[in-house]
């Protein structure tokens, strides 16, 4: 959080713990505070869903694995034996 932010937080807090504030404008508060909150995580979600997702160059496929085995498994020196 930045400075300023902080500062609004405990504005907020010191005006809660007193007398001052009534229920319902708290109850108000807190439910527009819990749909912004819902509508930005749905935002959140949606842009993830629709990010490009890049091929992950880490990952070898199963048939360029499989060749590696059978192409290593003909190299083996059989006629040294000890």
């Amino acid at each position: 959080m930045t400075a300023e932010q902080d500062l609004r937080l405990r504005l907020i807090k010191d005006c809660l713990e007193k007398d001052t504030a009534d229920k319902e404008d708290i109850i108000t508060i807190f439910l527009a505070l819990q749909k912004q909150n819902f509508i930005l995580g749905n935002c959140l979600t949606n842009l993830l869903d629709k990010w490009p997702k890049q091929k992950d160059h880490n990952t070898t496929s199963e048939d360029q694995l499989l060749f590696g085995l059978l192409f290593d498994n003909n190299n083996w020196d059989t006629s040294s034996e000890t």
